[in-house]
């Protein structure tokens, strides 16, 4: 005689329509049976990694996964991949029974932070464990901690690799901002600002992906010029040196009759252009990425990537 476990579940279903089939009393009463198998799927959850900022900043990014909110848990870990702050968002995702979690990181750069983030995962090796860390590094919780731990967790992780700056739905974006500010092309220039790094092979690179997400602006809009340029915000020193070569520019374009039209590529915001032009005639509308619909289809973009890798995995 066969066990309960030996019986497929194509069996259990037909034992099950025929036992209510028998205690109806009437065909006129028999509702369809429907058993839903998604308890053998494992469930799928998103972490987004974004740096934060004031509560508009932040407000944005949460509106930016509305839609994927409806679909599975999502989470988001504000900071520069900080383990406290990672953790705390994995540990809600696991209060939901997820096992496999897509992390979105929306930098701009997909350099920023990713062998870090991946350590911290346990994707990677290289974090120590949380005891271990707060044992040989006891620091208080800052504004903007960056705490470095290996989460201890059964969750499967898979990372995103590209950044907002090499990412193809930011060309629209980028043609929506300008063309926001724009009345004359052929007397415009267009300055695309962005944050940029202390390496300056790194900073060139941003340069350089950023200047393609400008393309398909240059090939629609007809300015007389885009130009991209990194404030390397956190450096001082090369920061005064990228001030100086944005305001030359943008008095030099102005001298020669342009209009400048200053679009912030950063993820919400116009940071701190307003300061570092003072005293220049530029238009500026101060709208960074967010909000836009483009932002949030890239994150499902992203996530819809991560779901297929994980499929693999179940």
């Amino acid at each position: 005689m066969s066990s309960i476990s030996d019986i497929s579940t194509s069996k259990l279903l037909l034992i099950l329509n025929i036992l209510i089939i028998g205690s109806c009393s009437s065909v006129e009463n028999l509702q369809p049976v429907v058993i839903s198998q998604q308890y053998n799927e494992p469930k799928f959850g998103l972490l987004l990694m974004a740096h934060g900022g004031g509560s508009e900043w932040n407000t944005a990014v949460k509106e930016s996964t509305a839609g994927l909110a409806e679909r599975f848990p999502v989470e988001i870990a504000f900071g520069m991949a900080d383990a406290g702050s990672i953790e705390e968002s994995v540990k809600r995702l696991e209060a939901t029974g997820v096992e496999h979690v897509g992390v979105v990181r929306m930098f701009v750069s997909g350099e920023s932070w990713h062998e870090r983030t991946r350590q911290i995962l346990g994707v990677d090796e290289g974090a120590p464990s949380r005891e271990e860390a707060k044992r040989k590094n006891p620091q208080p919780r800052t504004f903007m901690p960056m705490g470095f731990w290996r989460l201890d967790t059964d969750v499967s992780f898979y990372v995103s690799e590209e950044g907002l700056a090499d990412a193809t739905e930011m060309d629209g974006v980028l043609v929506s901002r300008i063309q926001a500010l724009s009345s004359n092309p052929a007397d415009e220039v267009a300055v695309v600002l962005a944050h940029g790094t202390g390496s300056d092979e790194e900073d060139a690179r941003w340069i350089e992906k950023i200047t393609e997400r400008t393309a398909l602006a240059k090939a629609r809009l007809g300015l007389q010029d885009i130009k991209v340029f990194t404030l390397r915000e956190d450096w001082m020193e090369k920061r005064e040196e990228a001030e100086n070569r944005i305001r030359n520019y943008i008095q030099e374009v102005s001298q020669k009759g342009f209009t400048p039209l200053v679009v912030p590529f950063r993820v919400q915001g116009f940071g701190p252009y307003a300061r570092v032009l003072e005293g220049l005639d530029y238009e500026a509308s101060g709208q960074g990425l967010l909000p836009h619909v483009n932002v949030g289809q890239w994150i499902e973009n992203q996530t819809e990537l991560l779901m297929r890798i994980a499929e693999q995995q179940y």
